[in-house]
């Protein structure tokens, strides 16, 4: 039985209405794969085009278990997913973030509710001082999310990623707790 939590783990943080925020499960690897798919979802990513359920599901059964992967479910539908994935050694103390949301459920708070859980993990559970995430430089949107979390550019890459039939620029940006 896969646990859900219909309600944020923070008292300071609040999700849209019939949101709920849970653990990934087999269960939800064609969903996933669904998603992944989206063109929206996927040109914000590095994902590439026609993920299967089985790849899907391969990945969530071989994933290590301090790699915490999360969706969003809303009307029984899910409808984004973030993974937190900490880093090991002398890096103990960084994870990466990774995350997207459906293409007709965006602006809706959505990415804002999973980031929000995936930084109270790494802040109240896992006592990670570091995040760290690459976005598109023109994700103009996922930019402004992620600076009002405390999110701030460290780098610009460019020729970055090929995608849609060009090179495009990327930023690193980070997250220091106090």
């Amino acid at each position: 039985m896969t646990q859900s939590h219909p309600h944020p783990s923070r008292h300071d943080r609040a999700w849209p209405e019939g949101l709920t925020i849970r653990a990934r499960s087999l269960t939800d690897a064609a969903a996933i794969a669904d998603l992944h798919n989206l063109p929206g979802y996927r040109w914000g990513t590095m994902r590439l085009p026609y993920h299967s359920v089985e790849e899907i599901r391969r990945g969530i059964e071989q994933q290590p278990a301090d790699v915490r992967s999360l969706v969003a479910v809303l009307d029984g539908m899910v409808v984004g997913d973030i993974a937190l994935l900490p880093a090991k050694g002398r890096r103990a103390h960084v994870a990466t973030l990774g995350m997207g949301v459906h293409d007709d459920h965006t602006r809706r708070g959505i990415g804002r509710a999973l980031l929000g859980e995936a930084i109270g993990i790494a802040d109240d559970w896992l006592n990670l001082r570091r995040l760290e995430l690459t976005v598109y430089a023109d994700n103009h949107a996922a930019i402004a999310l992620y600076e009002s979390f405390g999110f701030t550019v460290e780098g610009r890459m460019a020729d970055y990623a090929f995608r849609g039939g060009t090179y495009v620029e990327a930023l690193a940006m980070a997250r220091l707790s106090a």
